[in-house]
């Protein structure tokens, strides 16, 4: 009897055991949000437009990349949008890469050239009406440099709907600058983020952290746990690609 205990025992502990380290294996994998091929894992939400309607093949799976393009569209007109991954996420390390690519589209804003982001902790697009703009989130931006000698950086965040902490106290802005330098041309360029909830969140661009902040919330101090990513249209044509994520949450 003592022998089929401890065998027991011994056998429940190595079952447990196994259950952990295969626990802890799938936290460590990292998910290819895009597979290449197709958006078929994504929906898209575009102003004047309905949930799922992808105006003028905005976003479009060619090549490996996630493109971004304008040529079905005449004037801009205010049809900012996005591109959102089928299931929201709340702790977990992000990364992808971009590119600017051609000319900002007739009518888009000037403060939209070689201007883009991923936008996360993002209220669900079918929560939207037809006419918002962006949904309240927080963005990872990207930006471009001019060619005017000024420094532009990239990785930085911007508010949507949302507040942060930064620094240590509540910080209303709009949008706060990076401290990564500025990216020319058509390079490709890698970001990442670290998403530990309503907790700490980290910008990384090209592998150096370039911002750091806490406690994402709404306007109405609502904090943000959890929510979409999506990638933005904002009427300069990007490049986005190997897109992947890994899920640091507990299991």
């Amino acid at each position: 009897m003592r022998i089929f205990l401890c065998s027991a025992i011994v056998l429940l502990f190595t079952i447990n055991s196994c259950t952990s380290v295969k626990s802890a294996r799938r936290n460590t994998e990292w998910i290819k949000l895009f597979n290449g091929k197709d958006i078929n894992d994504w929906f898209v939400k575009i102003k004047h437009h309905e949930v799922g309607e992808n105006f003028g093949n905005t976003f479009r799976a060619e090549d490996g990349i996630i493109k971004v393009r304008y040529d079905q569209y005449g004037d801009f007109n205010n049809q900012f949008g996005h591109l959102y991954y089928k299931v929201p996420f709340s702790y977990y390390h992000l990364k992808l890469e971009y590119r600017f690519v051609g000319e900002l589209q007739k009518g888009a804003p000037s403060y939209t050239i070689r201007n883009s982001g991923v936008m996360f902790h993002s209220q669900d697009p079918r929560t939207m009406s037809k006419e918002q703009d962006w949904p309240t989130s927080v963005e990872c931006q990207f930006l471009g440099g001019l060619g005017d000698g000024k420094p532009r950086p990239t990785g930085n965040m911007c508010s949507p709907g949302t507040k942060i902490i930064y620094n240590g106290a509540l910080d209303e802005r709009h949008c706060i600058d990076s401290k990564s330098k500025t990216y020319y041309g058509d390079q490709w360029v890698k970001a990442e983020l670290i998403v530990l909830g309503d907790s700490l969140i980290t910008h990384i661009i090209n592998g150096d952290t370039v911002l750091q902040y806490s406690k994402p919330q709404t306007d109405a101090a609502q904090m943000l746990k959890n929510g979409f990513i999506a990638l933005q249209s904002e009427g300069q044509p990007i490049d986005f690609r190997n897109i992947e994520l890994k899920d640091l949450s507990r299991k």
